[in-house]
């Protein structure tokens, strides 16, 4: 499958200009200058760094790799990926290292969170010290992006930094399906599940894109959305979920294998579109049909569509665990992954696609031109066309409705 180009001439030269590409360039002058981080740096050459990400993309996957080789020539660091099925994992094996007085030399030095793995970690004092903020490339992030500071409504106090945004937005074959015909929001897509059955479905919670699902769906069933940004009250949460369960009662039978089955991922989810098996499909990033198109896992005909009252939309993070032994290190890599290099190169659909948490007025302009000259692709949507963002209700939500959801549609039901 053709691969589209993804810089212009001019977008390319920018590149090649970004000062955090090259070691001697301003952007490590600023770095120098401060004493702090000349430390640290010193502090973290020879370290390795066990970071726990997700390792269910091989994009994602190469994009990590790619980092880690940076690290190691530019800072001396070795970055270890250790792969994980649900961030829950580490976030158990944190709380395990905690309860066995294993308080230094942790097995996690660095971890992609965000939610419900953010909230229970911070609850119960496992993350390090508030040190985003501190970060010398924080001086490019959003700050006007309330993920900045929050994270599914909880302050996030500097113990997170921004590693990039997600909206979630829906993708069809536009070979196969007609634009007149897609639903526009979750009535919508009701209706078009009961012109079309078999031809639709979503991940299993407790996956994230399936709860994301969930959530999306709550949010435009609830009476009052203002509800879910308190935690979850037990004696109500029947009466507010009530509407959710119904909309999914009466989707069920009409999913993609009669709701027997249930694909187990994003990952899986697009192999049924590609496949011919699905028409419509969803993920939590505006570039990843366009990202599909160029690492020919999707058809060049696929294009993305989103509801006009607005989808869930958050920002997701890396954070240090309290018992790291290479926190320097970890600093140092969080730093590199919000630099402008790695956030150009995490925002181009040929590497991941994943939009970037910085400030397009805070860089200058050689970066700035890179951003602007970037394709993102022919399934990307401007941000214009993105719509509404509706906000993530408290963490405690998601675990409720995961379970619940396993209860009444999951394996033992």
């Amino acid at each position: 499958m053709r691969r589209a180009k993804h810089l212009t001439l001019a977008a390319a030269l920018a590149l090649m200009l970004l000062p955090s590409a090259l070691p001697a360039g301003p952007a490590h002058a600023v770095e120098a200058a401060s004493p702090e981080w000349q430390a640290t740096l010193a502090a973290a050459k020879g370290q390795s760094v066990q970071f726990h990400a997700w390792g269910g993309s091989p994009n994602i996957n190469d994009y990590i790799a790619w980092a880690g080789g940076v690290v190691r020539d530019r800072f001396g660091i070795t970055l270890n990926h250790v792969k994980l099925e649900d961030t829950a994992t580490a976030v158990s094996a944190i709380v395990a290292e905690k309860a066995a007085g294993r308080l230094q030399g942790g097995s996690v030095d660095l971890v992609w969170i965000n939610g419900e793995n953010f909230a229970s970690l911070k609850e119960q004092g496992l993350l390090a010290d508030g040190f985003a903020t501190d970060l010398p490339n924080w001086r490019y992030v959003d700050t006007s992006n309330p993920g900045a500071t929050t994270d599914f409504t909880l302050p996030i106090e500097g113990q997170e930094s921004p590693w990039g945004r997600a909206k979630l937005v829906f993708f069809y074959d536009s070979a196969r399906t007609a634009e007149a015909d897609l639903p526009r929001s979750a009535a919508d897509l009701m209706t078009f599940a009961k012109a079309h059955p078999g031809r639709f479905s979503y991940p299993a919670p407790p996956d994230f894109v399936g709860s994301s699902f969930l959530k999306q769906v709550l949010l435009e069933q609830v009476a009052d959305r203002s509800l879910l940004e308190r935690p979850v009250d037990e004696a109500a949460f029947a009466s507010v979920t009530a509407p959710l369960w119904t909309y999914l009662d009466a989707l069920n039978p009409l999913l993609w294998r009669g709701g027997r089955d249930f694909p187990s991922n994003y990952p899986a989810m697009k192999q049924l579109l590609a496949d011919g098996e699905l028409d419509i499909i969803f993920a939590f990033n505006p570039g990843e049909a366009s990202a599909g198109i160029a690492a020919g896992e999707l058809p060049d005909t696929v294009r993305s569509f989103t509801f006009p009252g607005g989808t869930l939309g958050n920002t997701h993070y890396v954070a240090i665990p309290f018992n790291s032994g290479s926190q320097a290190a970890a600093k140092v890599v969080a730093d590199f992954l919000l630099s402008p290099e790695a956030q150009l190169r995490k925002e181009d659909p040929s590497h991941w696609g994943d939009p970037t948490v910085l400030d397009m007025a805070k860089l200058p302009q050689p970066e700035r031109a890179a951003f602007e000259g970037l394709d993102l692709g022919p399934a990307t949507l401007q941000a214009s066309e993105l719509g509404p963002v509706l906000s993530e209700p408290h963490p405690s939500w998601m675990t409720r409705l995961e379970a619940e959801w396993m209860k009444r549609y999951g394996t033992g039901r």
